[in-house]
């Protein structure tokens, strides 16, 4: 039977979650009342803090009865999430914390898969929650008042709350029905390439572009991880430069890794691999001044990549597209990887291209099943669009 699972530390307030779960349980659904507290509960829960803390990989003892705080939710946030990965009852999380709860559901919050409904009650709903969301699709809502015992207030926020997780887990979407998905990456500097494939090819597939900002390719591939892409045009592969010389967009060095795991059908290229992104320009790293700046708005700072830049690019990337035992094709477009790596172009620059080009070819160990293809095009060139649907359909089918 699928549970909503009313999560946080019942040490502290567990006064506010039994109210949660009895709100919930008011609305006909099953409920799970989860502690991730590291003393005695102050109400009854149907999962103890120690169950919990012995999924941490070094066991309970790595997770309660320590003395440092800092350490403890840290431990504690790592077996909450394997502990939510292991269940097949969750209809939906729901959590309810200050910054070390917070902190804690949020860790097992990530864990899950997509469209899995996901509420954090915070303190900390009015500010940065980015590290706390990360790539999922985590929704906040501010406690408003710190949670210290209920209050008029409270008890509106927490039945808002109630109301929303039950709407969320009774009627659950179901991702990844209709057409199959496929993930593409794009930039401004790739747009025309990849929204000509777009298409080309979305009569037959539901096409999920990202935009190639560190955060957009790590949420395309957590989508491959999660089963709900069947394929991949990986056009843009800029974050890739970003993570290696400083730049503010970086993907992480799991780069290209859920293609390796999940060996689907994979088209990639070489798309804006001529850029490092940087803030302001009054930003850029000063051991980077003399560099060829780029102005792309006021607030964004490109910087065209060298020759050698581009040679320990293309070796990184090749080293990880060896790891990939799928279909794999990348394309290499000979007459540019972006709008501003064009004859006349901010960025045209043929030598630093032919670096990364021919360390790519170099790098990759090809295969019946990976091949580097070259393309005597510009990466926004419609026949370079046309041939990476073509090779796509031609290893999808």
């Amino acid at each position: 039977m699928k549970r909503v699972h009313v999560v946080g530390t019942y040490d502290t307030k567990g006064e506010e979650l039994a109210y949660l779960a009895g709100l919930i349980r008011a609305q006909g659904l099953a409920v799970a009342e989860v502690d991730v507290g590291t003393r005695e509960p102050a109400t009854a829960v149907d999962v103890t803090a120690a169950e919990v803390a012995a999924f941490h990989p070094a066991g309970a003892s790595a997770v309660l009865g320590l003395s440092d705080r800092g350490t403890a939710v840290a431990a504690m946030g790592e077996a909450f999430a394997r502990f939510l990965a292991s269940r097949h009852d969750v209809a939906a999380v729901i959590g309810l914390g200050g910054g070390g709860g917070t902190s804690i559901v949020t860790a097992g919050m990530r864990a899950l898969p997509y469209g899995v409904p996901k509420l954090m009650v915070s303190t900390l709903a009015s500010g940065d929650v980015a590290p706390y969301v990360d790539v999922s699709d985590i929704a906040f809502m501010p406690s408003v008042t710190d949670m210290v015992g209920l209050n008029g207030l409270s008890r509106v926020i927490l039945h808002n709350a109630a109301q929303a997780i039950a709407g969320m887990a009774r009627t659950p979407a179901v991702a990844g029905a209709g057409k199959p998905s496929l993930g593409l990456t794009m930039f401004g500097v790739t747009t025309t390439c990849v929204m000509a494939i777009v298409e080309k090819l979305k009569a037959d597939y539901d096409c999920m572009v990202f935009h190639a900002t560190g955060t957009g390719g790590r949420t395309m591939e957590k989508l491959a991880d999660s089963g709900l892409l069947a394929g991949v045009l990986d056009i843009t592969t800029t974050e890739v430069c970003d993570l290696l010389f400083g730049g503010v967009l970086p993907a992480t060095q799991d780069r290209f890794g859920a293609i390796a795991r999940t060996r689907l059908p994979y088209v990639g290229s070489v798309g804006a691999l001529d850029m490092v992104n940087f803030w302001a320009v009054d930003t850029v790293p000063t051991a980077f001044k003399g560099r060829n700046l780029y102005r792309h708005n006021p607030n964004v700072t490109l910087m065209r990549t060298t020759a050698e830049e581009c040679r320990q690019i293309g070796e990184w990337i090749g080293g990880r597209l060896n790891a990939c035992e799928g279909e794999v094709r990348f394309l290499i477009p000979e007459k540019g990887v972006s709008a501003l790596d064009i004859e006349g172009g901010a960025f045209f620059d043929p030598q630093a291209d032919a670096a990364l080009f021919d360390a790519i070819e170099r790098t990759v160990t090809q295969t019946a099943r990976r091949r580097i293809i070259r393309l005597p095009l510009h990466i926004n060139d419609p026949a370079f669009a046309h041939a990476a649907a073509e090779t796509f359909l031609s290893i999808s089918n």
